[in-house]
Order: structure tokens, then C-alpha cells, then sequence
């Protein structure tokens, strides 16, 4: 009997603790013992509540903010984005400010729906290709390229290596995962060779021929001019 009654005491003396620790009403905070209105978002205490006035509040200054009911006596200071972010959203009175990562980075720590940090996107190796292409909020993902094919890492896919002999030009560096294959000129043929040496020899013949000619020519002509 004895050990219930202390039983029933203690649970008694622990709600009554409990309730004394948390009297205050959820729009509430206590202070000095007593209970005082909060403040609205975007405003902080100026003068705490007495048993004849109300709590008295004023708004946040400039660059500082509250984003919730508080019985704050200062506002929070407004978040400046780090150097690899940019600002989404400018600060408020009621709102911290939203940052965002940069282009070609990555945000690897958020809070309340801002960023707080970013890194850089990875960048592919030669003979990768880029898998998927990074965004604010993943790395980019890389792959191998394989069975034929090569990228320099900035491509969306692998390329296929070129076909020299289906061109008909000989091959002088295979490709690699990370290069194309290099392809040599053309061979000379018969034809071209020929081209080549008897084009300009009937030039010279002609020339020659028109030199001769001319020679022989002009003293005939003279001569005729004489007898008349």
C-alpha cells in the first residue's frame, strides 16, 4: 500500500513539473517566469510583456530576418551565398535568402530549401563519355568507351573509330579509347603519274614549236615587205 501511494506521488509531482515547465501556450514564450505573445514572422521583441501591456515588437532591419513566430530581441542575419552560388531569392524581412549552385556545379548541403554549398562537376577522362550530364543537385556520371569507339571526355557518347580501307586510304595510327584513327593520303596510281609528266611536256613541245615558228616567220616577212 505504502509503496503505491509513493507510486501515485510521483507521477503526481512529475505532472505537476511538467506542466510548470511547459505552461506556456504554443504562441508563447516564457520569460522571467511569464508567459508573453510571440512576435510574427519578420518582426523581433522590443520590449518583453508585463501584467499590463503586451508583448511590443518591431520589424527587422535591413539585411537581418526572422522566419518564424520568436521572442527574439534581434533578427537573424541575412545568409550571404558563397562564391560558388548564386542568389535565388533576395533576402526579406520574413525570409533568409535562397542561394543556388552556379552553372557546371553541384549543391552537397541544403538547409530550409537553400544551398549552402556547391562543388564543381566532375569532369569526364579522355576515353569516357559523359553519361549524365551533372545538375545542380548530382555529379555528372562518366563511362568507358569500349568495343571500337572514342571519346576526348566531353562527349554524350562514344564515336566509332574511322574505317580507313573502306575509304580506301591506309591506316597510319589505330584509334584508341581516347583518339580517332589517323588515315594516310591516297595512293599515286598509274594515271596520275602519266598526267603528271606528259601534260607539261606537251606544253613545253608547243611552246618550242611557237618559238621555231616564229623564228622562221618574221624574215619571210620582211623580206616580202621589200620587194614592194
Amino acid at each position: 500500500m505504502f509503496t503505491l501511494r509513493s507510486t501515485i506521488l510521483t507521477i503526481i509531482i512529475s505532472l505537476n513539473y511538467e506542466l510548470c515547465f511547459c505552461r506556456c501556450a504554443h504562441a508563447e514564450y516564457e520569460i522571467d517566469e511569464q508567459c508573453c505573445p510571440m512576435c510574427a514572422p519578420g518582426n523581433h521583441v522590443l520590449r518583453h510583456c508585463t501584467d499590463h501591456i503586451s508583448t511590443t515588437c518591431a520589424p527587422c532591419p535591413s539585411l537581418t530576418f526572422s522566419d518564424e513566430p520568436n521572442g527574439l530581441m534581434k533578427c537573424f542575419p541575412c545568409t550571404l551565398c558563397d562564391a560558388s552560388l548564386r542568389v535565388n531569392k533576395e533576402c526579406s524581412r520574413s525570409s533568409d535568402t535562397v542561394c543556388g549552385p552556379l552553372e557546371r556545379f553541384y549543391c552537397i548541403e541544403k538547409n530550409k530549401g537553400s544551398c549552402r554549398f556547391a562543388v564543381k562537376h566532375s569532369e569526364c577522362s579522355p576515353g569516357q563519355y559523359i553519361k549524365q550530364a551533372g545538375t545542380g543537385s548530382t555529379d555528372t556520371v562518366c563511362a568507358d568507351c569500349t568495343g571500337g569507339t572514342y571519346s576526348n571526355g566531353s562527349f554524350s557518347s562514344c564515336l566509332p573509330h574511322t574505317k580507313c580501307d573502306a575509304m580506301g586510304l591506309p591506316e597510319t595510327n589505330p584509334g584508341t579509347q581516347s583518339s580517332d584513327s589517323e588515315c594516310g593520303n591516297p595512293p599515286a596510281n598509274l594515271a596520275t603519274i602519266s598526267l603528271s609528266v606528259i601534260v607539261p611536256l606537251i606544253i613545253i613541245i608547243i611552246i618550242v614549236g611557237l618559238c621555231v615558228f616564229t623564228i622562221r616567220y618574221r624574215p619571210f616577212r620582211r623580206r616580202v615587205i621589200t620587194i614592194n
